[in-house]
């Protein structure tokens, strides 16, 4: 038996290696690059996995801006809110005090009308400084006057009256602002009756000539 006969029996190839050896050779490398492979696809696992992680984490972080958001919204109305109507408060009580005050005024009258009263006076003594008859001068120098204060008087009464109906007219308002309210409109509707009387010589009326 020669040498090639002794190398095919005992199953050795061209480069030296038994038949044994090579398939485990083989068999070694397929399964590196089968790890290689595993390796890699589990790598991009973890990254698509972390990645998933930051959407998840991100999104609750948007949620919580976005309700803060809206928190911080909820917070400015309601400060808004507050704040008109402490200043509604605030403007319905000064609107009462003034329409009590106004009514006073309309009842007792004012400076404003004393000066009308007075201007009116002037006039009827300019009107009858070169004659006329008596019941003409007294008209002139005292009935005008009345009147004109009178007047004056009127209409302090109605605006008092009408500011006091606006405070009584609104709601939630504190029992001492409507009290204020309330005291205007009657002191100003009292003081517009008695002007509208004493414009129209109801009450007191002109003394006559004569008389």
């Amino acid at each position: 038996m020669n040498t090639k006969d002794t190398e095919k029996t005992d199953g050795t190839t061209a480069t030296g290696q038994t038949v044994e050896e090579a398939v485990p050779a083989a068999s070694a490398e397929e399964s590196n690059g089968s790890n290689r492979e595993t390796g890699a696809d589990a790598q991009d696992g973890r990254e698509a996995h972390s990645d998933d992680d930051v959407s998840a984490a991100a999104t609750p972080t948007a949620e919580t801006d976005a309700a803060d958001a809206a928190d911080d919204e909820i917070e400015d109305a309601e400060a808004g809110a507050a704040n008109s109507a402490r200043s509604s408060g605030l403007l319905s009580a000064a609107a009462g005090i003034v329409a009590a005050g106004l009514g006073v005024v309309g009842l007792t009258g004012s400076w404003t009308g004393r000066v009308a009263a007075e201007r009116q006076t002037l006039l009827g003594q300019i009107e009858t400084s070169e004659g006329g008859s008596t019941a003409e001068r007294i008209s002139a120098l005292y009935g005008d006057a009345w009147h004109a204060t009178a007047l004056v008087n009127g209409m302090f009464a109605l605006v008092a009256l009408i500011v006091g109906l606006t405070v009584l007219t609104r709601p939630g308002k504190p029992g001492w602002v409507r009290a204020f309210g309330l005291g205007g409109a009657v002191l100003g509707g009292l003081g517009l009756l008695i002007s509208i009387a004493m414009y129209f010589d109801l009450i007191l009326s002109l003394p006559a000539a004569g008389s």
